[in-house]
Formats: C-alpha cells, structure tokens, sequence
C-alpha cells in the first residue's frame, strides 16, 4: 500500500494508451528485475451460461447491478452517458447524458446515490440513481477510469497499478492500493466491479480480469476471456472488452466489452 502522501505521484497512462503485444496480462516486472519464484497465480477460464444483445453504439466504461436492474455507463465526447438497460432486450429503459466536454467512465451506486467518474476532467458527477437527477459534483487530480465500492468506499482506478480508495462524502483520496502480480506491477488497471471480497479489475485492452485482494493489492488469480466474443462480432474499433457487473442476489456474473453486440453471463472454471 502506498503512504497518501504518494498519490500525488501516481502515474497514469491515457484511456487510448498502447498495451504490450502478447496474451499476458499488463504485469510489468518489479523493482529488482528478477523473476519471481513459487507458484504461479491461479487462473480461470469460462463457460457462457447465456448471452444477450448488448447496444453496439455503446462504448461500455462501468457496468453494474442494483436492486434487480442493471446500469451501464458509456464514453467518448458528446455520447457519454449513463443507463438503466433492460438485460433480456438490451434496450435503453431510461437515459442521462454528460454534457461535453466530459468523457464519461466508471459508475457506482451506493445508498441512494450513483457516482460517475470522467476520463481527463478531473470530475466526478453525482446522481439520483432512481431519477438520474443530478446532485453533485466533485473534483480530483488525474485521470479516471474505473470505480467500485467496498461498502464502505469509493474504490477508484485510473489506468495505472494503483486503486485509489474514496471518501464518499468529499471523494478525498484515503487510500492508495498497489496491485502486483507476484511482486510484478500490474498496470493498466480499467473497469472496476467488487465481487465476494475481492476487487475485479478488467485490464485495457486485453481479455483479461484480476481478481485482486482489497487488503494487499496482490493478484490472487487470473480470469482468461479470450475468445468469449466470437472474431466474426468483432469491429477492430477498440471493441475490447471492459464491463463487469456482479449481481449478489442471484451469484451471477456478467460480461460485456466496448461496442460489442453481446453480453454475457459467464461461470468461472478452474484451468
């Protein structure tokens, strides 16, 4: 975990930044430059238990459940939006735009309040989550990605390997959490979802999620999505996939990726 006094020094890579080539994950090595020993983290991979239409205008930046509906939010400059969509259809129940010039990321619900973060802004807007009503608004340093909740917290990324945990109240960074893979850096961090105690990261670019310890920062595995969307549904248009949305009600876990046709309800198997 990093000291508060180190968020001002956090980096963090754009919202188009490159990814390395390859199938591995954003894990950079650590400071040492050695390899590391011991076991290697578990990984998963996943059986579709059903899929769904998914709007392919959407460029999906956080996704989630609340109360039996289900809520996306969606970027680039005067498209940004967040929506109450209809899973069985994929239709639009009920939409808020954002004004440009805002760039709209992560969303989360806590209480009666909806928060939605901005890529390069620095804003953080709040909302009636029943009536899409805005509330509020706070401001930050850098950029923004990704958001969660603990519960407790605001659990923030933004695009780096450092989760920035939130006041809720006055969105002052508390908290910065380290993510590391085997002691390697894990950058690149993107769409947040909190799922039985861990923390659930999408990784940019890549079809690929952490499952990450909130306590340590520690990668505890690895959930490998390659191929989930089939090559003939893919544009080439940073159609990746970003979008976790964990229902707690009914265990269910759903996936979906930026103007991707589809959106599916996955189950976890051990490789």
């Amino acid at each position: 975990m990093m000291a508060l006094s180190a968020l001002a020094f956090v980096g963090t890579t754009g919202a188009f930044g490159a990814c390395s080539d390859g199938d591995q994950p954003a894990v950079a090595e650590a400071d040492s430059g050695a390899t590391p020993s011991g076991p290697r983290t578990p990984g998963f991979t996943f059986e579709v238990v059903a899929e769904y239409p998914h709007d392919t205008a959407a460029f999906t930046q956080g996704l989630l459940w609340h109360e039996g509906r289900l809520f996306e939010s969606t970027g680039t400059v005067g498209k940004s939006n967040i929506r109450e969509v209809t899973l069985a259809s994929g239709k639009v129940v009920r939409q808020q735009p954002l004004e440009e010039p805002h760039f709209g990321e992560g969303i989360v619900i806590m209480g009666n309040t909806l928060y939605q973060i901005t890529w390069e802004s620095g804003k953080a807007f709040t909302y009636d989550w029943q009536s899409f009503k805005r509330t509020g608004e706070f401001s930050y340093d850098g950029q923004g990605w990704g958001l969660t909740t603990d519960g407790t917290s605001l659990i923030m990324s933004n695009g780096s390997n450092v989760l920035i945990y939130r006041d809720p109240k006055t969105f002052a960074a508390t908290k910065a959490l380290e993510v590391k893979d085997q002691g390697n850096i894990v950058s690149q961090l993107n769409e947040l979802e909190w799922v039985k105690g861990e923390i659930w990261a999408n990784i940019w670019q890549k079809d690929s999620i952490a499952r990450i310890d909130p306590v340590t920062g520690n990668v505890t595995g690895w959930i490998d999505l390659t191929g989930i969307l089939p090559q003939l549904d893919r544009t080439g248009k940073e159609d990746v996939l970003n979008g976790i949305a964990y229902d707690a009600a009914t265990d269910k876990i759903h996936v979906t990726g930026k103007l991707w046709p589809k959106l599916y309800e996955i189950r976890l198997k051990p490789r």
